[in-house]
């Protein structure tokens, strides 16, 4: 078919031979460069290629399905491996049963408990005082599942420790100690241990030490009012009901705490505590040798000055603006060390034995780990603006 022109008396004129030849050749040239660039672009189109080019675009689809397999270590995960095995399950078994069934012994709670030292046949567990509390029988779940039976050799109400012996047979790891004291706000540290139970053993939750030298309000005998203050490290790392008794540890691996309770509302996350091992030591290191924690008392019961609103710094214990810390005297137990040595309430302590007293448990590190049952200890303090010196003769606390 050739082109047509319209001629102006609109007749239409012969088909022209010559235009309709070269509109052909035109066409063939212009398809077979189409072809070409197409192949060139796309060779595995060309017959006897297309099995070995779809051969290699499967194996090139293979290669990205498959995921690169990495061995990822961190300073967290050395930690962890550091520390792990020495982190144990510890279960409060109870006897149990009623009037027609035999009596056994049965797991009442779970919590958590780390080895901290093995001697001869003998290692050492620490855990909470609130872990095996009433228990008639411990038995020890070791990392790799392993139970043994332990042995409660003490435990303190007070500090909420205990010491537990058992056969070190089948321990696979003793946790290095740390330093609490030197652990600084903001510095990473890791909980290992078994919240919920021994389902989770050996769970890992990671964190900061929010705060150092806490002292955190105690109810021990559920009466509803402050028995103790507790001497803790504060940390966001996730601490949960069966946590109690395990490890705080340091990105060295080193234990530098024993995780012991939370703040449990609904308007508080990520506030747990733990009992620093720097305090914690002296407690487990008697426990271990006497099986009961005997400490030096001087009779009194204290407040931080710096909860005491500024009205009653002013009207009740009179201070001048110098005097910005130390720890107020709310009461004085009768024939007591403090009683017998004039003490008396709303006094202010400054210091002991020359050594300026902050907060509470600038007081108590001074007193349990400083002195004796016996020893003499000389106490400043400001009553009604004024500064007196007192000796008193430490006594048993179990006494009072």
């Amino acid at each position: 078919m050739g082109y047509y022109n319209q001629t102006p008396n609109g007749r239409q004129p012969k088909p022209s031979h010559a235009g309709s030849f070269f509109a052909g050749v035109f066409g063939v040239l212009v398809g077979a460069l189409l072809m070409w660039l197409l192949f060139s672009q796309a060779p595995g189109l060309l017959p006897g290629t297309e099995s070995t080019n779809s051969g290699t675009q499967i194996q090139q689809q293979n290669r990205e399905q498959q995921g690169a397999s990495l061995d990822i270590t961190t300073d967290v995960t050395k930690a962890v491996d550091e520390a792990s095995d020495a982190v144990v399950g510890v279960s409060n078994l109870q006897t149990g049963g009623d009037f027609f069934s035999q009596s056994q012994e049965q797991a009442v709670g779970t919590g958590s408990g780390v080895i901290y030292k093995s001697e001869g046949d003998t290692a050492y567990v620490v855990t909470n005082h609130h872990v095996v509390d009433g228990a008639s029988g411990i038995e020890v779940t070791l990392a790799d599942g392993t139970k043994v039976d332990a042995q409660v050799v003490g435990s303190d109400i007070w500090t909420d420790l205990a010491v537990l012996e058992m056969s070190n047979e089948k321990v696979q790891g003793v946790v290095e100690l740390g330093d609490s004291d030197a652990l600084k706000r903001g510095e990473a540290v890791i909980a290992i241990g078994n919240p919920l139970g021994l389902e989770f053993s050996g769970s890992v939750t990671s964190g900061v030490v929010s705060g150092t030298d806490r002292a955190v309000p105690v109810d021990l005998d559920g009466d509803g009012t402050e028995d103790w203050q507790a001497e803790v490290l504060q940390t966001d790392a996730a601490i949960n009901p069966g946590n109690s008794g395990g490890a705080l540890v340091n990105l060295a691996g080193q234990l530098i705490g024993i995780n012991s309770m939370k703040i449990a509302t609904s308007q508080v996350e990520g506030i747990g505590f733990s009992i620093p091992i720097n305090s914690a030591l002296p407690v487990i290191n008697q426990l271990e040798a006497t099986g009961e924690m005997v400490r030096p008392a001087m009779g009194i019961t204290l407040i931080d000055l710096a909860q005491v609103p500024s009205t009653y710094r002013d009207d009740t214990l009179n201070l001048t603006e110098e005097v910005t810390a130390g720890v107020v005297v709310s009461s004085v137990v009768p024939s007591s060390a403090a009683d017998e040595a004039g003490m008396r309430q709303y006094d202010v302590i400054v210091e002991m034995d020359g050594e300026e007293i902050g907060d509470i448990i600038e007081l108590r590190k001074h007193l349990y780990n400083e002195k004796q049952i016996g020893d003499m200890l000389q106490v400043k303090a400001y009553r009604n603006g004024e500064l007196l010196e007192f000796e008193l003769e430490l006594t048993d606390n179990s006494t009072l």
